[in-house]
């Protein structure tokens, strides 16, 4: 027989379990749905592009010339100020010309000296002929006097020919610019003594600036391909020397953006360096108002293909799968699928091209292959929130959104 209390606490339990489990399913509530993510698409851009192959280089005089006296004197003038952009023939240092007037007057003197010597030597000369055709004199007399009278003639010969080196020595005490270009510093200054030790010191150096040589050193395979491009221009398959090709290239300096700077090469050297395997080649440049400094390091490109079309988009969409590289990019729905790609070269403001295929020349790269590519939608900006064959969200550059036919809403 059942205990009332217990049968009562019993129904009690009951009714509060009901109620416990009638207040739990009334406070539980559905769960919102997920956002789809929202990412930025953009298509890849077809450009015109050249293969380049980039090198650095430094700048090089297209002519050096060290000023040096060729006599022996003061410095009287110094007729440039340093770093001035001096003429050919201009004066740069005259040396006190007056020791050279003095010994060219004292040469001159002599000589009409000696001149005057010879007329009475050969008056001489002329009455012991008469004197020897009457028995007066002898023969050997005769001779000695002759002997004596063309012995003036030589001597003032050399008199003037002393005097033409005087005259030189006065040309050289006034120093010109033997080539134009930009002068350095003056190593010495008015009032020194030039060639004083019987040394030939330094005075100034003057580099041309117009035009200005572009040295860098190209690897063997580089120099190779170089060739094989110019024999199949030629269509003879003979290699034409470098500078015959007349190949362009671009050059700037490190303070620089990009190459502004335009040249041809015109020269290559005879033999490779051994231990790098890299020859020196030159190349030629103008340089108005001689703005660029020899011995300036500087980036230089070369062009070694022609122009062809290329897909390129940005290098911050390609991601990495082990060996792979892919984009992600919309399909269906706006669903996120994944894209192999053969990645070509980075281009200097951050666009990564495509290659057709792994291998491929970059001259392939087929009309049908660039258009599949410009309808692309590639996912650009987001790629942390997009997972492949789930749906997102797309929006332009701007922000606006995009549907599934690539339209802006």
């Amino acid at each position: 027989m059942s205990h009332p209390y217990l049968c009562q606490a019993m129904g009690v339990g009951i009714v509060l379990m009901g109620l416990a489990v009638a207040g739990c399913g009334h406070s539980s509530r559905p769960e919102k749905p997920k956002q789809v993510p929202r990412v930025t698409v953009a298509h890849p851009l077809v450009r015109s592009l050249t293969d380049e192959d980039d090198y650095n280089g430094w700048l090089e005089a297209s002519q050096t010339v060290e000023v040096r006296a060729r006599v022996r004197g003061q410095i009287q003038k110094v007729g440039f100020k340093d770093g001035d952009y001096v003429r050919k023939d201009q004066l740069l240092f005259q040396l006190d010309p007056r020791p050279f007037q003095v010994a060219i007057d004292e040469a001159e003197a002599e000589a009409k000296a000696l001149d005057a010597q010879k007329i009475a030597a050969e008056k001489n000369v002329a009455r012991l002929q008469v004197l020897l055709k009457a028995n007066a004199t002898s023969a050997s007399e005769y001779e000695e006097v002759l002997a004596d009278a063309q012995s003036y003639t030589a001597r003032i010969a050399a008199k003037k020919q002393l005097t033409e080196r005087y005259k030189l020595d006065l040309e050289f005490a006034r120093i010109t610019a033997p080539i134009a270009g930009r002068i350095g510093r003056a190593m010495l200054s008015e009032g020194n003594l030039v060639n004083a030790g019987g040394s030939d010191p330094l005075l100034a150096t003057i580099v041309a600036v117009e035009p200005i040589y572009v040295d860098f050193n190209v690897d063997e395979r580089a120099m190779q391909r170089y060739q094989a491009i110019g024999a199949a221009k030629t269509g003879k398959g003979e290699k034409p020397l470098l500078r015959d090709q007349k190949i362009p290239f671009s050059f700037g300096l490190d303070t620089e953006t990009g190459f502004p700077h335009q040249g041809r090469i015109i020269f290559a050297d005879n033999k490779y360096t051994e231990g790098t395997g890299t020859i020196l080649v030159r190349g030629e440049a103008k340089n108005p108002g001689g703005r660029l400094i020899p011995g300036s390091r500087v980036r230089v490109r070369v062009p070694v293909s022609d122009q062809y079309r290329a897909i390129v988009v940005p290098d911050t969409a390609v991601l990495a799968d082990q060996d792979r590289r892919y984009l992600l990019v919309l399909g269906k729905d706006s669903l996120v699928l994944r894209r192999d790609i053969n990645p070509g070269r980075l281009l200097d403001d951050g666009m990564r091209v495509l290659l057709p295929e792994p291998g491929a020349e970059k001259t392939a790269g087929t009309k049908d292959w660039v258009k599949s590519w410009e309808k692309e939608w590639v996912i650009t900006d987001g790629l942390q929130r997009a997972r492949i064959n789930y749906p997102v969200q797309p929006l332009d550059s701007r922000g606006q959104p995009i549907d599934a036919a690539g339209k802006a809403q």
